[in-house]
């Protein structure tokens, strides 16, 4: 391989020994600023809703493929690491992704524009289920919706299952 994470023995970008075809550059870590940080994850939080393995594929596109911020192999060799620690892997992904960018100052941004979005988002339905009565319909209506999306994770998974079985 012939890219690390700074921080590591081998430095990054060093040219291959062998004559074999180089990955393209990527963007020089650490030279970012925060602010560019918060913005790049503040437009991942606030259209990124689904779950951890999605954000990945979020974070790949945006600040692999578009920004350039780390090579392919580099942003693979994190996500496994990540992967392999406890906790969330997409927030730690995100956290590190900032940190290389543009220092600690990158990590709070990263954390910042990552995580706000859907925090405020989740306090605004909190108080907006305080205003609704306990006996509306509305509410009714979403534990209907829950059952069944409940129900039919169910059935897939037991149908997949069920191929999987049988061949």
């Amino acid at each position: 391989m012939s890219e690390n994470l700074p921080g590591s023995h081998a430095a990054i970008n060093h040219p291959p020994t062998e004559n074999v075809a180089a990955e393209p550059r990527q963007a020089d870590p650490m030279h970012g600023k925060p602010s560019e940080v918060f913005q790049a994850f503040l437009k991942i939080g606030l259209t990124a809703f689904d779950g951890p393995i999605a954000h990945l594929g979020y974070f790949e596109r945006e600040i692999i493929e578009r920004r350039k911020w780390l090579t392919q192999n580099a942003y693979g060799d994190l996500v496994a690491l990540c992967q392999f620690l406890p906790g969330p892997a997409s927030s730690q992904v995100a956290f590190t992704l900032g940190y290389l960018r543009a220092g600690i100052g990158g990590t709070f941004a990263a954390i910042a524009g990552f995580t706000v979005p859907s925090a405020v988002l989740m306090i605004a339905v909190a108080y907006g289920f305080q205003a609704i009565s306990p006996h509306s319909g509305f509410l009714h209506g979403l534990k209907l919706v829950a059952v069944a999306v409940v129900a039919q994770a169910v059935w897939t998974r037991q149908s997949n299952s069920a191929l999987i079985a049988s061949g």
